[in-house]
């Protein structure tokens, strides 16, 4: 398979996966927010943090194929997020306190997380080991 069409397959991947952990993001933020009635900051931080395992464990093993020593990726993923997550929760907060709609802001967070943690996966985490799981070598 050419390499082209490759990352437009792994891209593909990544944006169902993105989906799916953004479901995840969005019920466990509801759930939070409406049932819960906790600070919209927190449930950010919260549903972020429930969707980022979830997506890095489907990403690693299908999107990236990966072999990498996971500890190490999941490190460097976090390492990700004690800069994304700070940052989403300080704009939440700033952004519905001067009366933007809560799930407005949530669902702009996710849009920016979504290419953000794309491409930081993509070329840090799993740059030298991208197709190196046993799935991955299958296909060649």
């Amino acid at each position: 398979m050419s390499n082209r069409k490759k990352e437009l397959l792994r891209s593909i991947k990544f944006t169902l996966f993105s989906i799916s952990a953004g479901i995840v993001q969005i019920l466990s933020y509801t759930l939070l927010f409406e049932l819960l009635h906790l600070e919209e900051w927190l449930c950010n931080l919260i549903s972020l943090a429930l969707s980022v395992l979830w997506n890095f464990t489907l990403n690693r093993k299908y999107t990236f194929q990966s072999a990498n020593n996971v500890p190490i990726a999941m490190l460097q993923t976090a390492a990700f997020y004690v800069v994304f997550a700070p940052l989403s929760s300080w704009w939440t907060n700033a952004l519905t306190n001067i009366g933007w709609n809560a799930y407005l802001v949530e669902f702009g967070t996710m849009c920016v997380n979504f290419v953000t943690e794309f491409l930081f996966q993509r070329f840090v985490v799993f740059r030298k080991s991208l197709d190196t799981a046993p799935v991955g070598k299958k296909k060649e």
